[in-house]
């Protein structure tokens, strides 16, 4: 009788840990507006040994708006759910491989004005069971995620930026410190999707790591470790 009890009340904390945390991380956003993304592509013209051949780093854009359907299919690369499982947190297998299905990443797209047809400027962030993206910040942000970055022009004159965050706690929870590794390695693996995607989409893309970590965290009005901005755009010919 005791060992059931002893089980039952470890259960209890447990859930307890887990719903303290879910909501920590429910709450920690105020959503502006919620809008439903474009079912992404699954074929294109460009094979993935082309586009491996082709990829590059691209810091120089012209001034012209992506689609939507360019944020549709951007945010599908990076975290997209390719097999829906109702029994993972994330809600499915994603796009990119993650230690033990933990998926520490959120991804983030910073909407500079007129960046994207039809999209108001802000920072939008995604949300891939459903594949819809939510507004948490209204304005252009633009000139302060350049600031952030150590000055790197072509971060205010990217059209967008997509920003990576990580919580560590989803994936160290189960691996200890050597999650904080595993991490590190999921952020590889969707930078370089973002960048395989930009070249079947026609668009130019950098990752950089180099910024203030807190003034990130401020930008996007989260308490997250940003790992990644990335700034999207056409390639200037």
């Amino acid at each position: 009788m005791l060992i059931i009890s002893t089980f039952i009340a470890v259960g209890l904390i447990g859930l307890s840990i887990f719903w303290t945390r879910f909501k920590i991380e429910k709450e920690s956003k105020k959503i502006e507006l919620k809008i439903k993304l474009p079912q992404p592509s699954y074929r294109s013209e460009t094979s993935i040994e082309e586009a491996l051949k082709r990829r590059r780093s691209i810091r120089e854009y012209e001034d012209k708006p992506l689609t939507i359907k360019h944020v549709s299919q951007l945010f599908w690369a990076a975290q997209g759910v390719t097999k829906p499982d109702p029994w993972l947190r994330a809600g499915g297998f994603k796009t990119a491989p993650s230690a033990g299905a933990t998926y520490p990443l959120e991804v983030y797209m910073v909407v500079k004005k007129g960046g994207v047809e039809g999209l108001e400027p802000g920072i939008y962030h995604y949300l891939p069971k459903t594949h819809e993206i939510e507004l948490i910040k209204r304005g252009d942000y633009s000139k302060e995620l350049r600031k952030a970055a150590l000055d790197q022009e072509y971060v205010e004159a990217a059209p967008v930026n997509m920003v990576i965050t990580a919580i560590y706690e989803r994936t160290t929870g189960r691996y200890g410190d050597r999650g904080i590794r595993y991490v590190h390695m999921e952020v590889g693996h969707v930078g370089e999707n973002i960048y395989l995607q930009c070249v079947s989409l026609g668009l130019g893309c950098v990752v950089i790591g180099a910024f203030h970590d807190d003034q990130v965290k401020e930008i996007l009005g989260v308490d997250e470790a940003p790992l990644y901005i990335i700034p999207i755009g056409f390639r200037k010919s």
